[in-house]
C-alpha cells in the first residue's frame, strides 16, 4: 500500500510568514539586502529569494530561502553569505539558513524595485 503525501489544506500559504513584528526584523532584512546574486544586479531580498525570516523570542534567526534555479553556480555558497551578514547583528544569538525549493522561485516574487532595475517594468 502506497501512502500519498497529504496536500496542504486549501488556503494554507506555501511560504511560512515572517516574524515582521520582531525588533530585529528590519535589521535582518537590511542585512539580506546587502547580498547580491553575482549574475543579477539586484539584492536577493528584492529578488524574492528570501522566503521566510523567522526570529524566535531568544533571537535565533531562521531563514528559508531559494535560488533562481537549482543549478545556480553559487548554490552551495549563498546560504553562508546570508548567515555571514546576519550573524554579526547586535542581539542575534544564532542563525540558520535553509535552502528550499518549494515553492519554486518565479519572477513574480520580485519586488517592484527589482523589476524596474531589470527592465521588466
Amino acid at each position: 500500500m502506497t501512502v500519498e503525501p497529504e496536500a496542504p489544506l486549501e488556503g494554507t500559504p506555501l511560504i511560512k510568514p515572517s516574524t515582521t513584528d520582531h525588533p530585529l526584523y528590519d535589521d535582518v532584512v537590511a542585512a539580506c539586502q546587502s547580498v547580491y546574486d553575482p549574475e543579477i544586479p539586484v539584492n536577493i531580498y528584492d529578488l524574492g529569494l528570501i522566503y521566510t525570516i523567522d526570529i524566535s523570542g531568544e533571537n535565533d534567526v531562521n531563514i528559508a530561502m531559494s535560488l533562481t534555479a537549482p543549478g545556480c553556480p553559487v548554490a552551495g555558497e549563498m546560504p553562508g553569505w546570508v548567515a555571514d551578514v546576519i550573524t554579526p547583528l547586535p542581539g542575534v544569538r544564532h542563525v540558520n539558513v535553509e535552502l528550499v525549493w518549494e515553492p519554486q522561485w518565479g519572477m513574480d516574487m520580485m519586488s517592484d524595485e527589482a523589476r524596474l532595475e531589470l527592465g521588466f517594468m
